[in-house]
């Protein structure tokens, strides 16, 4: 994500060596959550192979994003890199429900009691509030693109990674809080999570059209980069926020199912009240 002024030079070699770097850890993680999954189906627990595929994806497209060759000049690269880091692998990876995971396949005892009150604890629940995580989510992006940080992190290799950590992890917390298929603090409903979702949308298509007029304040791109970036992000945020929705709606959709099931009385059950009468 450099500007089209800036050139990298032996300054910038830490910063070479940390996008592999981050590579790695993302293959290390789904290796770490394969095997995870794994012990679960050993011990006879369930868990969709599904969600192995899209953990897997998830980190994969991480990995391209952090050490990939990007298409394009510098900013339809950045673009790629943005709707990688920021909007795809947070859905593939939050979709594979790894916070489930991590929970199921850590032993009773203190470590996993921490984590259940740290996911329960107040300002979790605050932070997964969807209209407080897409502000995290979109404002950042705002405030990246439209005063002159953009332009100053093109200067540092360490801001970079700072900007791209905070993308991920901002992006994951709004895929999160509108999907919210993780054990937190409190459950939001439909309206309120379809609501942030539209706002959020509206936002980030908004800022793709401003930039399609004028880039980031310090930087200067080729037009036509600038162009092609500009549509990436608009019609390529689309379709991940659509891919959102559907999953919003399919849950909206099995919630009857699902409620019947919670009420439905287990064989077992049936069987115990019958030796009572």
């Amino acid at each position: 994500m450099t500007p089209a002024h800036v050139h990298p030079g032996p300054a910038d070699a830490p910063a070479a060596l940390a996008g592999p770097a981050a590579a790695a850890a993302a293959l290390l993680l789904a290796a770490a959550y394969l095997m995870t999954a794994a012990r679960l189906r050993r011990r006879g627990d369930a868990w969709p192979p599904y969600r192995d595929v899209s953990f897997t994806a998830g980190c994969a497209a991480l990995a391209w994003a952090a050490a990939g060759r990007s298409p394009g000049g510098p900013f339809t690269a950045h673009m790629a890199q943005h709707l990688v880091v920021g909007m795809a692998a947070p859905l593939l990876l939050v979709l594979a429900r790894p916070l489930t995971l991590l929970l199921r396949g850590t032993p009773p005892g203190p470590v996993r009691r921490a984590l259940r009150a740290l996911l329960g604890s107040r300002p979790a629940g605050w932070l997964a509030v969807p209209p407080v995580a897409a502000l995290l989510d979109v404002g950042g992006l705002w405030l990246l693109y439209r005063t002159g940080l953009f332009a100053a992190t093109g200067q540092s290799g360490v801001a970079r990674a700072v900007v791209h950590t905070h993308v991920l992890l901002a992006g994951t917390l709004f895929t999160l809080a509108v999907c919210q298929t993780e054990p937190v603090r409190r459950r939001w409903g439909l309206a309120l999570r379809g609501g942030a979702l539209l706002v959020a949308g509206a936002a980030h298509a908004t800022l793709a059209k401003s930039l399609y007029a004028s880039p980031p304040p310090g930087t200067s791109f080729d037009p036509a980069d600038l162009h092609t970036g500009a549509r990436l992000m608009y019609y390529g945020g689309d379709l991940v926020e659509v891919a959102l929705a559907v999953v919003v709606a399919g849950q909206w959709f099995t919630r009857p199912v699902r409620a019947g099931r919670r009420r439905a009385p287990t064989p077992a059950a049936g069987r115990r009240r019958s030796r009572t009468r």
